[in-house]
């Protein structure tokens, strides 16, 4: 295949982004586009989709590819003109350049687009740009499918927590036939129609098709009161408690090995830090960038989480969660969170609950903070663990193909950023593949 090298500067057009004060935005659904991603929204836009954007100032290269129209800021460079070549193939180009050795900046890491002509690229032609970013997008089209997933996945059990928790819609359900003079059948009913997202008609159906499942929604239905009382949270279902969150839960701190001991790192022990927090839809956290060895383990005050613990980041960056998905440790700036008796899931989804109370009543005179006290300003009204375990149960199987989902693009991410420097360099042939 031929190919004739030409300066970057000349293959593509880079052009700096433009300001666009805080207070200069308007609502909008334009994405703004920083060094790092995507930093708000605005009512105009700057550029054309299709896209790609490097970072310039603060965070240098990477790449993001864009598929809407979007505002580029002053921290980075946009492609203005891509002078026909794949729009999809240059930002899998530009991500892979490293782009370190161009900082130009004494203190904030800074790109000057003016010096990447010393930047050769091989044009191998628009059949091969085409062939490339077929291969490469559909893979990152297969991790966006299982990313949004997730989000649907993660949004579905946390509306059921809120419908039965906080909203307590079943024991409404059940209150509201009740009222209207319907049976106490009726009301289960009811409160079945409540949880399931099913009509009194397609309930009959199930009883009728799949009576098993009719028989254990019925049971859920059950452990439902059909009354309220009162509290200080306000009206909460009868024979439901008060508690605080600190008083379902066990805390668990982490602490960092000596950076200046090289035999406490770069081990097998995966180790948490604010940067590891899972994207959107991503819940679980299976890595982590840096790991330790057992000695930096047993000389640290960091303490292995099992499965299943959820991490909140306590400090600075507050009331960002995750939940371990593989034996792990983390830093001092973080908490592992697992309940005294209820399961894992009602515990996440508990925290996700009271993540904004937590963050409203944060201490620290520099950094915000959570402490352990933090966790007792925060009060649930609390069904007992069989409602609990009930919820856990359900939600299970909607978490573990979360989890999967996370796992399978951690796998994709690793095959497609295998690929894209052999494709580019032509130690692998598209026909290879």
């Amino acid at each position: 295949m031929s190919s004739k090298p030409i300066p970057l500067n000349e293959f593509i057009i880079l052009q700096r982004g433009h300001d666009l004060p805080q207070k200069d935005r308007a609502d909008g659904d334009i994405p703004v586009v920083a060094s790092t991603g995507i930093a708000g929204y605005h009512n105009e836009a700057k550029a054309k989709a299709p896209g790609v954007v490097i970072g310039r100032s603060g965070s240098i290269g990477g790449g993001q590819y864009i598929t809407q129209d979007f505002w580029p800021l002053n921290t980075t460079l946009w492609v203005k003109d891509f002078n026909g070549h794949n729009e999809r193939f240059i930002y899998y180009l530009l991500r892979s350049i490293d782009f370190s050795s161009f900082n130009v900046g004494s203190g904030v890491p800074t790109l000057n687009r003016n010096h990447l002509s010393s930047i050769l690229i091989d044009d191998k032609g628009r059949q091969f740009e085409d062939e490339v970013a077929k291969i490469l997008g559909d893979i990152d089209d297969k991790i966006e499918l299982n990313t949004q997933t997730n989000q649907t996945l993660e949004q579905m059990a946390q509306a059921i927590f809120k419908s039965w928790f906080v909203d307590f819609d079943p024991v409404k359900a059940k209150m509201e036939t009740l009222a209207a003079g319907g049976s106490n059948e009726d009301a289960e009913l009811a409160a079945m129609s409540a949880i399931s997202a099913k009509t009194i008609d397609e309930l009959h159906s199930m009883k009728a098709s799949n009576p098993e499942a009719f028989a254990n929604l019925a049971e859920t239905a059950a452990l439902f009161p059909a009354a309220v009382q009162d509290s200080e949270l306000g009206e909460i279902p009868e024979g439901w408690e008060v508690k605080t969150l600190s008083s379902m839960i066990r805390l668990t701190g982490g602490g960092t090995p000596k950076r200046s001991e090289e035999k406490y790192w770069n081990g097998d022990i995966p180790w948490f830090s604010v940067r590891d927090v899972p994207s959107d839809g991503n819940v679980f956290v299976v890595d982590t960038e840096e790991k330790i060895t057992e000695l930096g383990l047993k000389k640290s005050s960091t303490k292995i989480l099992p499965k299943g613990t959820t991490i909140i980041t306590a400090r600075g960056t507050v009331g960002k969660l995750a939940l371990v998905g593989t034996d792990m440790c983390m830093n001092q700036s973080c908490y592992g969170i697992r309940g005294k008796e209820v399961g894992d899931f009602y515990n996440y989804f508990n925290l996700k609950e009271a993540v904004a109370t937590l963050q409203r009543n944060t201490h620290g005179a520099v950094f915000d903070t959570i402490t352990t006290k933090t966790f007792d300003t925060y009060s649930l009204a609390f069904g007992g663990l069989e409602i609990a375990n009930s919820f856990d149960g359900l939600i299970a199987p909607l978490l573990q193909k979360v989890e999967g989902n996370g796992r399978q693009n951690r796998e994709l991410a690793a095959l497609r950023d295998t690929f894209l420097p052999k494709l580019l360099s032509g130690e692998v042939e598209l026909n290879e593949i």
